[in-house]
């Protein structure tokens, strides 16, 4: 079922192409800002300098946050060694050391502790090289929490020094650079909404319920329970159709409306699950 401009605007997702030059945060409230919200949060931070996939939740789907942040990235980038390096030695080396899950110090700047974590390097493909043999155009998948630009600094510790020159987030988890609107089309498609046209801005905005279903376990509530679970009551065993959940976290619909998030509990035989977010 279509949604209205005015639920999109409650419970949506609006995916930005983030420019050089602003925070993800002041993308995010630049977005806030024009739409009249009370309130929005993006998942997952771009540095000022990088551009790309930018999620940017409205609404009450800031609640999302955790459920979409940590999901894996795509980045597009340049990367510039300090010495003349053989492309397929150079991705030797970067086979060997920093593929699988390697082991990351955040950098200086970063806002998060400084202690050594593992992260997953699903990808990290040097595609072609300047006449220089300096410059190195790359592709890198990664879990969420992974510092690109050390990564590059990293294995310039390997071969006599190397740094990011440009990055680019092409995806973050569900979220494609397909989907990503130039700050130029929002503004415009807010111009219109703010004459009585919906249509541009409409488009723009994927329903967060839809979000959900491509990243979680969906399952139905019984009609009868639902007063019941949208007042924050856990989920007893027979308040479901057919299978038990056997996902430590899982969504609940039922006849296709969103009622909540939801965790596995142990705490008692009846009790199933307790909600972590209720859609009321």
């Amino acid at each position: 079922m279509e949604k209205s401009i005015k639920e999109l605007l409650n419970f949506g997702i609006i995916v930005i192409d983030k420019p050089t030059g602003p925070t993800s945060f002041s993308i995010s409230d630049y977005v806030r800002r024009k739409l009249g919200l009370n309130k929005t949060s993006h998942f997952g931070t771009l540095d000022p300098q990088v551009t790309g996939v930018l999620p940017v939740a409205l609404g009450r789907a800031c609640k999302l946050t955790g459920t979409f942040l940590g999901h894996d990235k795509t980045y597009v980038g340049i990367m510039h060694t300090h010495k003349e390096q053989d492309i397929k030695e150079l991705q030797k080396i970067i086979n060997e050391n920093f593929l699988g899950t390697i082991k990351q110090t955040p950098p200086k700047k970063s806002r998060v502790k400084r202690q050594e974590r593992e992260r997953d390097i699903i990808r990290f493909e040097l595609l072609e090289f300047s006449e220089s043999k300096k410059d190195f155009l790359f592709v890198s998948e990664v879990q969420g929490g992974t510092y690109i630009r050390k990564l590059c600094s990293d294995l310039g510790e390997k071969i006599g020094g190397a740094h990011m020159l440009e990055l680019r987030r092409t995806q973050a988890g569900i979220f494609v650079e397909e989907q990503a609107i130039k700050l130029y089309d929002f503004d415009k498609a807010v111009e219109e909404y703010e004459k009585g046209e919906v249509k541009s801005l409409t488009k723009m905005i994927t329903p967060a319920e839809k979000a959900i279903k491509q990243v979680l376990k969906c399952y139905e509530a019984k009609p009868e329970v639902v007063c019941k679970l949208k007042t924050g009551k856990p989920i007893f065993r027979d308040d479901l159709e057919g299978v038990s959940p056997q996902e430590k976290e899982f969504a609940v619909f039922c006849k296709g409306s969103f009622i909540g998030l939801y965790k596995l509990t142990n705490e008692s035989i009846e009790i199933l699950a307790r909600p972590t977010f209720v859609f009321n």
